[in-house]
């Protein structure tokens, strides 16, 4: 897999997950670009939508890429909902380290289902994180769903 500036990333977890036929973590693979499990979640069903081609920004997605991204975190708000029928949603992108960006040259779009009162305080006061599914069981709740929701588009 090669950057935009040609640079080989094999360096990168996402272009690595990208370029295999088989990840265990990606729940859906599109065009240009899959929805995959957070191996470190903030909660139960926290996953990422990724290009498949390494750029830094929302700004250098091309059009379609930008447009594949935002349909695969529709589906993900729909599965999500589904599965976990979780009370809120946090949606977001962080760009740059200053951002709370853990992997800065690869954009990705993180879901975390939400629910009042939930765990999700241990992570900053205990530096421990409370989850009740391993994510093998989360990978078989929403794989189904994903691959529902990619056939229903077709």
């Amino acid at each position: 897999m090669t950057g935009a500036s040609g640079d080989k990333t094999s360096d990168c977890v996402f272009c690595d997950a990208a370029s295999r036929d088989r990840d265990d973590l990606v729940l859906v693979r599109g065009l240009s670009a899959y929805v995959i499990l957070n191996l470190y979640p903030y909660n139960n069903g926290h996953l990422m939508i990724v290009p498949n081609r390494h750029v830094a920004s929302l700004a250098a997605l091309t059009d379609a890429e930008a447009l594949e991204m935002m349909r695969l975190t529709q589906d993900a708000e729909r599965a999500l909902t589904e599965a976990y029928q979780p009370q809120g949603i946090n949606v977001g992108v962080n760009l740059g380290r200053a951002a709370g960006a853990g992997i800065i040259n690869h954009v990705h779009v993180h879901l975390v289902p939400r629910w009042s009162g939930d765990t999700n305080f241990m992570s900053v006061i205990g530096e421990v994180r409370v989850l009740p599914e391993d994510l093998g069981t989360t990978a078989a709740r929403l794989r189904p769903l994903f691959e529902q929701l990619a056939g229903a588009r077709m």
